[in-house]
């Protein structure tokens, strides 16, 4: 008897099991993904939130990039901040726990990270996620110091000539059955910072 009860609670448990699971793909499949906000902007470890252009660099700041560049290199970091919303008639939560992303800048493909941290996103609740870009702009872009200096400055917001930003991503999802991979990479909707 005990058998026959096992036998018939496994495909029952499967069966809701499964639904679990093709709600929470639905759910992430519902999520809209956007980018909120670039901050935190340092290129060669000189502050780029209190720099409005080229020329309000200190003596300090244009040492720092003179020796950034004498070394054959001008890294930037930045934190870019990741919103996905759940719409609000969306029946179940959608719990993103990896995030691969590629970060196209000018429509350049430029670095490939992995966010690995769990977010859940609620039904009508917009929520964000930063994730931290290092790069060298001297292996992506070619130009003269100022030149990479404005591009900087644009991602910062603070420049002169929008700069355009997108990711192509591939999250994955929590679900009832484990761990899954969204089915294909999905492209945020580029946008454009700076003035």
């Amino acid at each position: 008897m005990p058998r026959l009860r096992f036998a018939v609670l496994l495909p029952a448990l499967l069966l809701a099991a499964g639904c679990a699971t093709l709600q929470q793909i639905a759910a992430l499949r519902d999520v809209d993904f956007a980018l909120d906000r670039i901050g935190q902007v340092q290129l060669a470890g000189v502050d780029l939130d209190r720099v409005r252009s080229y020329s309000d660099l200190s003596i300090a700041d244009a040492a720092r990039l003179t020796l950034a560049l004498s070394q054959n290199e001008l890294p930037l970091s930045f934190q870019l901040l990741v919103e996905g919303e759940n719409p609000a008639d969306n029946a179940t939560d959608a719990r993103l726990v990896r995030f691969d992303w590629t970060l196209l800048l000018q429509d350049r493909e430029t670095i490939s990270g992995v966010f690995e941290d769990e977010v859940v996103f609620r039904p009508g609740e917009p929520t964000t996620f930063p994730l931290s870009i290092q790069l060298d702009l001297l292996e992506f872009f070619e130009g003269s110091a100022r030149d990479l200096g404005e591009l900087a400055l644009n991602l910062g917001g603070q420049g002169g000539t929008p700069t355009n930003i997108a990711l192509r991503a591939n999250p994955t999802i929590q679900t009832a059955l484990g761990p899954i991979r969204y089915p294909g990479e999905i492209t945020i909707v580029s946008t454009t910072v700076g003035r």
